[in-house]
């Protein structure tokens, strides 16, 4: 057998042994916003051709699907869409099954597959999930294009890689238990009870017990396992990641957290740069952006990204930059994760309080709270039921503020920049979605 056989024997024997995750099979995502939000079809699809979709019908792939969870998310995040799970483990698959029928999924299939096989399961996707996979691949690019050959011309696949600066001590402790024999074998009750009185036998003022040992590793086992004996487990830089996505012929679409990646926030006065740098990073391109991103500021354990098929993306104006004209053909979408009767309740209470209501309470997407007023927020009340045009919005808005508090007169004009610039922040926050109608 040869040395990558042998790894993925360990690799298969570790989830077979201890199925990740170890979640129970009761437990519902459905108030998880913002997993639902990063596994919504929609949004990546938006972000890259400005269009809102459809899921129904979708087919969706879960890229090693463990036990299934990330595959109920993807269920619930896309309604009507069919969901097919892969994964090396059989253990892990009937568990998968198991979590899909109990939670009411018919639409669903699983196969004992490496990604490497795909191409044999006869279908092709619209989107394809490679959660906490593609850095147990020893080449990465191989992995990528066996979704690659599977994956619609217009789909997108979101795929990610433990980063190698922000994980390096997890990456050391792996060294040092591997050097100790716990690694040479698939890992199991005995290692897991040696890691802990190893650890706990370190001063705490030992840099690498001070950095990744917490009190709650003394009893959670599958947090010593997926960190400390991670058969397979490797780090990349975004360097790396861009070589993979260019090796596999692939497009970079973005970051999935993006908003978590901006180079600028990383400064004082992001509008008072030295002059060197003021100059040097219009120059700069997303690769380098986001390499220099992670040089300063380390702080995401996975470089989480979308990715797909070169030249499928569509061209399109950003919002901020539309005519008058442009605004007149949209049709507004609120985002699907908002529409929930907690927050539609919270939403009439505001309203009807004639208090700011807090669009991110539930959902976060930003790293501040974001809220609206009520009279913008009782202008947007439509949209928790379905979409609209932006036409109608201004109307309702006129209808809510029929005059100018001081002036005591209104207009069309005041309304439409009122109701556009109140849709262009929420939409540049990604709480609303807006499509021109061409």
């Amino acid at each position: 057998m040869d040395n990558n056989a042998a790894l993925r024997d360990k690799i298969r024997q570790q989830f077979d042994t201890g199925p990740y995750p170890r979640i129970a099979l009761e437990k519902s995502p459905k108030n998880d916003l913002i997993s639902l939000y990063i596994h919504n079809l929609v949004n990546p699809y938006y972000l890259r051709n400005q269009k809102v979709i459809d899921t129904e019908g979708k087919v969706i792939l879960d890229a090693g699907c463990g036990t299934g969870y990330k595959s109920l998310i993807l269920a619930e995040a896309n309604p009507g869409a069919k969901i097919v799970g892969v994964d090396i483990s059989e253990k892990s698959i009937e568990l998968a099954k198991q979590r899909l029928q109990y939670h009411g999924f018919e639409n669903t299939e699983f196969h004992l597959a490496s990604i490497e096989d795909l191409p044999n399961i006869g279908l092709s996707f619209d989107y394809i999930n490679c959660d906490e996979v593609l850095y147990l691949f020893p080449d990465l690019a191989v992995g990528l294009q066996a979704m690659k050959s599977v994956l619609k011309p217009d789909g997108i696949i979101r795929a990610n890689l433990h980063s190698s600066l922000q994980r390096m001590y997890y990456f050391r402790a792996q060294e040092v238990f591997k050097m100790m024999g716990l690694m040479d074998e698939n890992p199991e009750e005995l290692e897991i009870d040696l890691v802990r009185e190893i650890m706990k036998s370190l001063k705490d003022q030992v840099e690498l017990k001070s950095i990744t040992w917490r009190s709650e590793l003394e009893i959670d086992k599958e947090k010593i396992l997926m960190n400390y004996l991670f058969q397979g487990d490797k780090g990349y830089t975004i360097t790396e990641m861009f070589s993979a996505i260019r090796g596999a012929e692939l497009e970079f679409i973005s970051m999935v957290n993006w908003r978590q990646w901006g180079l600028m926030s990383l400064f004082k006065e992001p509008d008072n740069l030295p002059a060197f740098l003021a100059m040097s990073f219009p120059e700069t391109t997303i690769e380098e952006q986001l390499h220099l991103f992670e040089l300063l500021h380390p702080v995401h354990r996975l470089l989480d990204f979308w990715c797909g098929h070169p030249n499928q993306g569509e061209s399109f104006v950003p919002v901020a930059e539309w005519t008058l004209s442009e605004w007149q053909s949209v049709r507004v979408y609120l985002l699907p994760q908002l529409k929930t009767p907690e927050m539609k309740a919270e939403l009439v209470r505001c309203i009807t309080q004639l208090k700011p209501f807090e669009i991110s309470q539930q959902l976060l997407i930003p790293e501040k709270p974001v809220s609206v007023d009520s009279t913008v927020a009782a202008c947007l009340l439509p949209l928790w039921e379905e979409s609209r045009s932006l036409m109608s919005l201004v109307e309702r808005w006129q209808k809510l503020r029929p005059v100018h508090p001081v002036t005591l007169e209104t207009t069309q004009a005041e309304a439409m920049d009122v109701v556009t610039q109140s849709l262009t922040t929420l939409e540049s926050l990604g709480y609303v979605l807006l499509e021109r109608c061409l």
